[in-house]
C-alpha cells in the first residue's frame, strides 16, 4: 500500500488528505477556519494562527496507522504558480510538510493551491488523464475567478491564464450578498438553499470585456433589489444566475478563440448546483464532485503520487 499525504492551508480551510495510489481511495480531513458573524473573512495573521491550532488534530485523524506507509508529501505553497503569488497562510502547510519530510524521510513536492483544485476535480470524476492533455480549467472561488489553458505538455500542469474577473471574484460576490442578507460566512451553501426557495424567472445579462468578466455589477443590482423589497430568495437566486451567466459566456468565447476543448470546472463556487445546472448547456464539461470543489488537500496528495512515480 503506497500512501501519499496532501496538505493545504488556504485562507478558508485547513485540509489534510491521504491518497492510496493502489486503491485510488482518499482519506480526507478538513476544518473551516472560524470567522466571526458579519465578517467577510480573516486577516492572514488570524488564518495562520488557526491553521497552527487545527493541523495537529487533523493529522492525528488522518494518519491512523499509515504514517510508516507514506511515500511522499504534496503541499500547496502559494495560490498560483505565477511569480509573486504568495499568501502567508500557506507557510503553515509548507512548514509542516518540511518537518514531516525530515521525520518520515520522504520527499516533498510543492504545488499551487490552484493546481490542487484542478487535480482534485479530475480525480473526483476519474479523469486524471486530462493532467497530460490540453484543456480549459476554470477555477472559481472566493479568491479566484480564472480560466486556465492547461497545455498538457511535459511541463507538469503548465497553465496560462486566458480569462479572468476584472473586479470581484465569484465567491466574493456570493459572500457579500450573503452577509448583506444576514447569512454566515462563507455564505455559499446557505445562499444556495435560499435561492432554491425562489421559482421566479429572472433575467440576467453578464458583463464581459473580451474574454474577461465583470462581477461587481451583480452586487450593485443585488443591493438595488433589496432596496426595492425583493425577497431574500429572489436576491440569492439572482446572484447565482448572474455568476453562472458570466461563466457560460466566458466558456463560449474561450472556445471560439481556442477551439472546442474540454472544460473543467473546479473551486468552491462550482459546488453550487444552480450554477452547475446552467453550465450543463455546454457540451464536454467536467465538474468536480461537490465535496472536491471546495478547498481540500486531495489534489496535492494525488499530484504527489503522480510526481513521485514519474
Amino acid at each position: 500500500m503506497s500512501m501519499y499525504l496532501g496538505i493545504d492551508t488556504s485562507n478558508y480551510t485547513t485540509s489534510v488528505c491521504l491518497y492510496d495510489s493502489d486503491s485510488g481511495k482518499v482519506i480526507s480531513k478538513r476544518k473551516l477556519l472560524p470567522v466571526k458573524d458579519g465578517e467577510l473573512g480573516l486577516r492572514q495573521s488570524d488564518a495562520v494562527f488557526h491553521h497552527v491550532q487545527q493541523l495537529p488534530a487533523l493529522f492525528e485523524e488522518a494518519f491512523g496507522d499509515f504514517s510508516d506507509r507514506i511515500k511522499a508529501i504534496g503541499v500547496s505553497y502559494a495560490p498560483r504558480t505565477e511569480k509573486g503569488s504568495y499568501m502567508p497562510c500557506f507557510t503553515v502547510g509548507t512548514t509542516a510538510a518540511s518537518i514531516l519530510s525530515s521525520v518520515l524521510k520522504v520527499p516533498v513536492y510543492r504545488f499551487s493551491h490552484q493546481q490542487g483544485h484542478i487535480a482534485a476535480a479530475l480525480y473526483s470524476v476519474d479523469r486524471l488523464d486530462l493532467l497530460c492533455q490540453k484543456h480549459i480549467a476554470f477555477h472559481v472561488s472566493g479568491g479566484t475567478t480564472e480560466a486556465l489553458l492547461v497545455n498538457g505538455s511535459d511541463d507538469f500542469l503548465s497553465t496560462e491564464i486566458v480569462a479572468k474577473t476584472l473586479d470581484l471574484n465569484a465567491g466574493q460576490l456570493i459572500d457579500r450578498v450573503g452577509v448583506m442578507l444576514g447569512l454566515s460566512f462563507p455564505c455559499g451553501k446557505e445562499l444556495e438553499k435560499l435561492a432554491d426557495q425562489c421559482d421566479e424567472k429572472i433575467k440576467v445579462r453578464p458583463t464581459l470585456k473580451g474574454l474577461d468578466c465583470c462581477l461587481s455589477g451583480g452586487q450593485n443590482i443585488a443591493e438595488k433589489h433589496q432596496k426595492e423589497g425583493k425577497s431574500p430568495a429572489y436576491i440569492a437566486r439572482f446572484t447565482m444566475l448572474f455568476i453562472s451567466s458570466a461563466i457560460v459566456e466566458m466558456s463560449k468565447r474561450i472556445r471560439d478563440k481556442y477551439g472546442d476543448l474540454e472544460l473543467v470546472y473546479a473551486g468552491g463556487v462550482m459546488s453550487d448546483l444552480i450554477i452547475r445546472d446552467e453550465l450543463r448547456s455546454l457540451h464536454d464539461c467536467v465538474f468536480a464532485l461537490p465535496e472536491f470543489s471546495s478547498d481540500n488537500a486531495a489534489g496535492t496528495a494525488v499530484l504527489a503520487s503522480v510526481k513521485d512515480r514519474s
